[in-house]
């Protein structure tokens, strides 16, 4: 416990023993792919040793799924650059598979745009419901809100998308 504001500091070994199966369970199903995911999941535990220090304990499963997600996602995004990957219609699957400089900087301002006008939380929700399957009430619990919050949330993500992919 910090002495200074009472926040309970993160135990790095405390919290792998506790969430080493639920990360390792993310990231598997996100990349399909069991040695990749045991990778994934030690780099996610090893950047909570390296910032134990500054870590809060509020929420742990919240932010190591976040963190596996996230990961998980970048892994994907580079195997696909490095690999290629099936070309899509949608504005979100041409993010996804940006191969060169140019399609990497416009994706990246196209989310940049998309997320600056909704809170940090609003990309969970949408990985968790949309890419996961969570039901809203799953999605709820893992980011401590109530089931018609997220549901706003998602309403605002997809009228932005819609209007980002008007333009």
């Amino acid at each position: 416990m910090d002495k200074e504001n009472g926040i309970k500091r993160v135990d790095a070994e405390e919290l792998f023993d506790k969430f080493w199966p639920m990360v390792l369970r993310r990231c598997r199903e996100m990349l399909g792919d069991a040695e990749n995911a045991a990778d994934i999941a030690q780099e996610v535990f090893v950047i909570v040793l390296e910032k134990q220090d500054s870590l809060h304990a509020g929420h742990p499963g919240a932010l190591l799924w976040r963190m596996a997600t996230n990961h998980c996602l970048k892994a994907m995004k580079s195997y696909a650059s490095r690999y290629g990957a099936p070309d899509g219609d949608s504005l979100l699957e041409r993010i996804a598979s940006a191969e060169d400089v140019e399609s990497e900087v416009v994706s990246r301002g196209v989310l940049r745009k998309l997320f600056r006008q909704h809170p940090e939380s609003s990309r969970t929700i949408a990985v968790l419901h949309l890419v996961d399957g969570m039901t809203l009430e799953e999605t709820a619990r893992m980011v401590n809100m109530s089931v018609s919050g997220v549901r706003k949330r998602l309403r605002a993500l997809k009228k932005t998308l819609a209007e980002l992919e008007g333009v």
